[in-house]
């Protein structure tokens, strides 16, 4: 038995888990690649968690009067509080994890880089950036855990510093059993 406790990791499934991105596609991830065996990873996607198939028509964040809001354009489906929903029920049966890789500029998962909308139209403005759904109920529920995205880990230093903060996590979780 090793004497270092293993981070557990929460991930997007897309980043070379499972091509289950809305265009059937798989990301490769250097870092997930790096970090295998040595942490335990708990895949998850959330648009395929919430019944949205492979491949999927896009989905998009749209600021409306009451607020920010998932939007499929082209069904005109509102998946915002079916997100919402399943961001909450599965954060909170987690149990206990060190941090959290997510998908960049995803509607769901994307970490303060996804594109926000004027409107629902296809031709609708960019009028800034915002976090997925997703990362934003996780972000609230664990603001001291370390949450990257796979872009911001092919940076050496940053990696090296996520791979620090959830290893000292993961022994300050086994210490306290």
């Amino acid at each position: 038995m090793s004497h270092l406790a293993r981070p557990r990791i929460v991930v997007s499934r897309c980043l070379g888990f499972e091509a289950c991105r809305w265009d059937g596609q798989s990301i490769a991830c250097p870092a997930i690649d790096l970090l295998r065996g040595l942490v335990d990873f708990h895949p998850l996607c959330p648009e395929m968690d919430i019944g949205l198939g492979v491949p999927r028509l896009p989905i998009n964040i749209v600021r409306l009067d009451d607020g920010e809001r998932l939007l499929q354009s082209e069904t005109g489906a509102d998946l915002s509080m079916t997100m919402r929903d399943y961001a909450a029920r599965t954060l909170a049966a987690l149990g206990e994890v060190d941090g959290f890789i997510l998908k960049s500029r995803s509607p769901s998962c994307g970490l303060g880089d996804v594109k926000l909308y004027a409107d629902s139209s296809d031709s609708a403005a960019v009028v800034g950036r915002t976090s997925g759904l997703f990362a934003a109920a996780a972000l609230a529920r664990f603001p001291d855990l370390p949450i990257e995205n796979e872009e911001c880990l092919a940076d050496p230093a940053r990696r090296e510093r996520f791979i620090e903060r959830i290893r000292a996590l993961a022994a300050h979780r086994r210490v306290n059993r």
